[in-house]
This record gives C-alpha cells, structure tokens and sequence, in this order.
C-alpha cells in the first residue's frame, strides 16, 4: 500500500471511530436516559433567561453558553456582541479566549506523558528546568518542587492574578530568567496558592518531554483528535468574523482590550475556542464516569481522566454560600489536577475550571453523577461565571428532575440478596449457611434478629413486591420489600474476601 492510500485508509477508519462514538455513545448506567435528555431540553427556555438575565445585570458585552449531556451538546444561546464596534453578533461559533480553562489541557498532556512513561508526577520539576535550582526556597526544610506541586498550585509560588494574565505574550528567556530567582509565599507541598507561573513551568516542561513545542503538542494530541478545528492559540489566526474581541467597562463606556498575542504563558491560558468545539472538550472528560468496561478514548484513559477529577489540595470551605435562587448550601473545595474540585452541602460534586483575562471571562463545570455540564464565556474583563454556572447546575437537576447515575448491582449482590431473602423472617438454620462471614454471628445476635424480623414482618402484612437491589457500590446495597401495610428496607455489605459474604446486615421499618 502506497503512503497515501495508507493515509486516507487510517483517516477515514479515524473519523469512522469518532462517528460511532457520537452514534452509538450511550450513557452507562442511567436507567432513564432517552427521558431525561427530553427533560433536559424542556428547561431551555428557563436556562436561556437566567443567563440573559446575568449578562444583563453584569453589563456583558457577548455572552455564549451551552448544556452539555451524555456526550452531546444538548443546547445553546447567545446575547450581544463578539465584536461591539463593528456589532458582529456574539455566536455559539464566536471564538472567545477561554484564559486558565486552558489549564486542563496542559493537565491532561502531563498525564499523557506520564501515561507514556515519559515521567513522573512526583519528578523534580529540576530535572526538566535546571534553572529552577537557582531559586531558594521560603525555607531551608522545604522539599524540591515536583510535577505534581505544579499541577495542584502547591509549588510555593504566590498568587499571580492579575500579573500573570499580562504575560501571556512572553518568551522562553524571559520565562526562564523569572524561574532563576522566583520568589516564594509558601514552602512547596503545604498550602493552596494559585500559581500561573506553575502553569506556565508545566507546558515547558512538555515542551522538553515531548521534543516539541507545547502548543504543537496539544494541536496534535488533544485538538485534532477530539475534531476540536475552530479551536486557536493566536488570535491573528482566528477568521475575524469569528473572533470575540474583550473589553474593558470605563466610564459608562465599553474599551476595548488589547489581545496578546501567543506566547510561553499560553500553557495557563491561550486557548481561544469556541462553544461547539469546546463541548467535545466536555463530553471526553463526561465519558470517564463511572469506572466500567468499555473501551477506552482517543485521547486519555478514563482512568487518567477520573484521576485529574479527584480533590488533591484542599483549597477552602464557604460556609456562607448561596446559589443564585438565594438558596444557602455550603460548600468545600479543592484543586485537582488543571481542574477545580467543589462539593456542596447536598453531596453534589461539580468539576470544571473557570478563566479570566483582560477582556475576557469563562466558565466550565460538570457533575460526574449526574452526567450533565454547563459552559458558559464572555468578553468583559474577569467576568463572574463560576458560581453562576454552579447556580445553573442546580436549577437543572431541580427542573429536569435528574437522578445520579445507577450502579449495576454485581452478581455477587444479586446472590447474597436472594439467599437473604430465603432466611426471612425467621433466620431458621441461618447459622448453617455460608454466606455469612465469621464475624457475623459474634457481632449480631441471632435471637435478636429473629425476633427483629418476626415483628417487623408481622406489622408489614402481606409483601406486595420485593423490590430491585439498589446497588451502592460493587460490595453494598440495599432493597425494599414493598408490604401492605409498611414497607422495609435491607442493606447489607460483603467482605473483601475471594468469595464476599456478608459482613453487616441491617433491616429498617419504613412506615407508609
């Protein structure tokens, strides 16, 4: 075969592959999927309100905004203006410098890196930036700065907003000749403190790893691969009718920002894209949840992905935190890898990442339960789009009624609950069984069990239907046994054993 029919035949069995993940992408684990897409999309005029009616409040010039869902881009809006000179709409095609939403990209090529064995997270940043060795450290007892300190703000280095977003533009050297006599906030490795120079240090260090430069390597290995096409480092590059240009609210009157051009700080923030392409950037990052067997991306492992999720350094607890409904839910929050980390006080996670530079604010986040994510960006100066766009999570999942994913219940669940089920209520010769593990029987009394069961099924009456196991993880679940008169719910989990049997067991009367 010749290099160029070699060349078509992999491209079109390339874009093949990405056609069936679009066509025959289905959500695990949602027993109501197709439903809740519809519910999904029955909120869109309520959610296009709420974000015209934040950019409103807050003066935006343009503002975009999508929903993201089961690995689509379910819908869109858009207000005002990409261009408010030569008032050339803002559109879901506008592409708008998304800032430190970059981050996670620069993120994910270390994973891919690491995931090559190219390196190591717990590396010294040294060994790939020499220059770094010239710095002294806050304190004689600190630990070199690794990978990883670099990944989750935890270097040392002090906060650098707004000072960092001016050097987007810089050189190598002028990078370098900061690195070699940095100063230091914090010792490395004790607290949270965000750093674009971090950033910035990562992306030179693929640049070294990979033998290219940074922003080749993630055109090459993140953007083409996910069909990201309108997707630009340097604004100089974007066709003008699609270029959102930032701005600045002076004096009653919009000024217009002056963009940067791309440069070594690129790797925090010069990403310039657009909603429809960044929505692929969304859904690879939905797909890696939950944990299955399925095969695997074209980008990162999900493994790789789920890793980038998790809370690493704790970043704050908002005890006086209000969504935009008034509604007072605190929340704690932690920085992951590229990627903030936030729980709030009804067990809810989001993960996303917001951006701003001088002209421009952005936002990003998804709920890995629920399956769902929302973008949003805009082109004023540090625009608020975090906490709205947790605001407008919640709404969804209060609208559209959403349930968190299912777990599939293991065989070995399934087992244990029908050989449960065959004992109750009188736990005759239950000692006689093997599916209780040696603990069982020293830790609850079987008089006493008897005794539990005969009353409470005696006060149920007659069992209308026992109910499915609800699957709380691979080893825990619970099920309701639905009666005429109360209803009562068993749990139970299993040991780590080879052969799990069940280690704690409780039954609960719910009264109808």
């Amino acid at each position: 075969m010749n290099k160029l029919a070699s060349f078509v035949t992999c491209t079109l069995a390339f874009c093949m592959n990405i056609f069936c993940f679009a066509q025959n992408y289905q959500p695990p684990y949602f027993t109501d999927s197709a439903q809740r897409i519809e519910k999904i999309k029955a909120t869109q005029a309520v959610i296009d309100r709420l974000y015209k009616e934040h950019a409103g409040k807050n003066n935006f010039p343009g503002f975009v905004y999508g929903v993201v869902a089961d690995g689509k881009l379910i819908y869109t809006g858009a207000t005002g203006y990409a261009n408010v000179e030569k008032k050339i709409p803002a559109a879901t095609s506008s592409a708008f410098r998304i800032a430190s939403m970059s981050k996670s990209f620069t993120a994910l090529a270390v994973l891919q890196l690491r995931d090559a064995g190219k390196l190591k997270l717990d590396d010294a940043v040294s060994m790939y930036i020499p220059e770094i060795k010239k710095s002294k450290l806050l304190t004689t007892d600190g630990p070199p700065i690794t990978i990883r300190h670099l990944l989750t703000h935890a270097a040392g280095f002090p906060e650098d907003n707004p000072w960092g977003d001016r050097q987007l533009a810089d050189t190598d050297n002028e990078l370098m000749q900061l690195t070699s006599g940095v100063s230091f906030s914090n010792t490395p490795g004790v607290a949270y403190e965000y750093s674009n120079l971090g950033f910035a240090l990562l992306g030179k260090i693929i640049t070294k790893v990979s033998g290219q430069p940074y922003q080749q390597y993630i055109n090459q290995k993140i953007l083409q691969p996910l069909g990201m096409n309108n997707t630009y480092w340097e604004y100089a590059k974007v066709p003008q009718q699609q270029l959102a240009h930032g701005y600045r609210r002076a004096n009653g009157v919009w000024e217009e920002e002056v963009l940067l051009h791309d440069g070594v700080y690129g790797a925090m923030g010069g990403i310039i894209s657009t909603i429809e392409d960044y929505s692929k950037y969304m859904a690879m990052h939905m797909q890696a949840w939950p944990p299955r067997n399925e095969k695997e991306g074209l980008v990162l492992k999900r493994s790789s992905l789920r890793e980038m999720h998790a809370p690493y350094n704790f970043a704050g607890l908002n005890s006086a935190f209000k969504y935009a409904s008034g509604k007072a839910c605190p929340t704690s929050a932690a920085y992951g890898f590229g990627l903030r980390w936030l729980t709030d006080c009804e067990g809810k996670t989001f993960v996303g990442h917001s951006g701003g530079l001088p002209g421009f604010g952005s936002n990003w986040n998804f709920l890995p339960e629920y399956g769902i994510g929302v973008v949003c960006f805009a082109n004023v100066t540090y625009a608020p789009t975090g906490t709205f766009n947790l605001s407008i999570l919640d709404t969804l999942v209060q609208m559209a009624t959403l349930n968190k994913r299912v777990t599939r219940p293991s065989a070995i669940l399934q087992k244990r609950k029908t050989e449960l089920m065959a004992l109750l209520p009188n736990w005759q010769s239950a000692g006689k069984y093997k599916i209780f593990a040696e603990n069982f029987f020293a830790d609850y009394n079987i008089a006493d069990l008897q005794t539990q069961a005969t009353k409470f099924f005696a006060s149920a009456g007659s069992i209308v239907k026992v109910h499915d196991l609800v699957a709380e993880n691979n080893l825990r679940g619970s099920f309701i046994i639905e009666a005429q008169n109360n209803n009562l719910q068993i749990s139970f989990t299993l040991t780590p054993e080879a052969n799990p049997l069940i280690q704690e067991y409780h039954l609960t009367e719910i009264k109808k």
